[in-house]
């Protein structure tokens, strides 16, 4: 963890994996090469046109930094505190299913690794191994537990019971995939996840609604996230339910198309919460300089998920926390050219608004990557 020490250099500290990989653009071009087709598109698409996806990208590329000079910033800490834990960034691992496809540990390395380097790891209910061996596999890491209901009230207080039983610090509720979306990369190949085949009780979460955020609130002592708000009117209802920590999320452009990017819906919910609950944001956060622009913006915490599982199929459990330390080397170098030491010292005074530079697509991060997104 880091202790305050001045930036430097990116060393070898995770032996193989460390020597291997020295930019984030690797962990993707590793994972080309280690996942079938069905896997990788899994990983790369998104719902129809995937213009949310862009658009989750572009929003992020429309922000640029007013950085302060002459200012000491021999030593840089990047580590913040949530739900009474330090972290070593405020970076959380976003719930991504089925990680199985990925690697065979699935959310259980992801876990470890997220411990191992000093992340929070949100678990989502649809990926093994499970909540209960998550758990075991990573007692100390700060995690989350993220359900779809597959069922009614008894299926909802049984998950959230068991979350508390296992030592997860909050519970998250999604609420955007009301209705399974279009994965047109998926159907155009007539593939059908093993998942999806399994998957029954869907008609409970389109017939979802704020009852259900009642009832945990009212039943249970954890704090509650909801997962999948876009508008301040939606993230007012949730304040008037005590809800704890507002996710603003699009699932990565991966439910409804045509939406508003991330970035583009954070200052409207910053400003709807004004300091009454945390935020948290994902959707195509995947370099230091965009987890600065978001906590800049007003988020508290930043949900990484596709660099998430690159790095899991790159390395495994090694590689998630290999790509944790590139991502702090970025953020730390991010801080101190911005005249800061700390993420408190940071407010929406360092963002200005800006002409994107490159057409937004899933690698537009990584103009050193040579692999070609759009592959069948």
């Amino acid at each position: 963890m880091n202790d305050g020490t001045p930036i430097r250099p990116v060393d070898v500290e995770l032996g193989a994996s460390g020597e291997e990989f020295q930019n984030l653009h690797e962990f993707v071009r590793k994972a080309r090469t280690n996942l079938n087709q069905n896997a990788w598109d899994y990983i790369v698409g998104a719902a129809e046109t995937e213009t949310t996806m862009r658009r989750n990208r572009m929003a992020l590329d429309e922000i640029a930094f007013r950085p302060r000079v002459l200012r000491n910033v021999a030593k840089v800490d990047p580590s913040v505190e949530v739900f009474g834990r330090k972290l070593r960034l405020p970076v959380m691992l976003a719930p991504v299913g089925a990680l199985e496809m990925f690697d065979p540990d699935a959310g259980a390395a992801v876990a470890r690794g997220a411990g191992t380097f000093g992340a929070a790891h949100m678990l989502s209910s649809v990926t093994e191994p499970g909540l209960e061996k998550t758990a075991e596999a990573a007692p100390d890491t700060l995690r989350i537990f993220q359900l779809y209901v597959r069922g009614g009230d008894a299926f909802v207080e049984d998950c959230v019971g068991r979350a508390i039983a296992n030592g997860y610090t909050a519970f998250c509720l999604t609420v955007d995939t009301a209705h399974y979306s279009r994965r047109e990369r998926d159907i155009a190949k007539r593939y059908v996840r093993a998942s999806r085949v399994r998957a029954t009780g869907g008609d409970f979460q389109k017939g979802l609604e704020w009852r259900t955020v009642k009832l945990i609130k009212d039943k249970f002592k954890i704090p509650l996230v909801i997962k999948g708000i876009a508008t301040a009117e939606d993230a007012a209802i949730a304040l008037d339910h005590g809800v704890d920590w507002i996710y603003v999320s699009n699932h990565g452009g991966r439910q409804l198309d045509h939406g508003r990017g991330a970035m583009q819906v954070l200052p409207e919910i910053v400003a709807a919460v004004a300091g009454r609950a945390r935020i948290m944001v994902d959707g195509s956060f995947c370099r230091g300089t965009d987890v600065v622009k978001a906590i800049a913006m007003g988020a508290d915490l930043v949900g990484v998920g596709r660099l998430q599982c690159w790095a899991l199929a790159a390395a495994g459990e090694a590689g998630v926390a290999r790509m944790l330390e590139l991502l702090e080397d970025e953020v730390m170098r991010c801080l101190g050219l911005l005249g800061v030491t700390s993420f408190s010292e940071l407010d929406k005074s360092y963002l200005h608004p800006a002409t994107p530079t490159n057409l937004p697509h899933v690698f537009s991060a990584f103009p050193l990557l040579d692999v070609e997104p759009y592959r069948y």
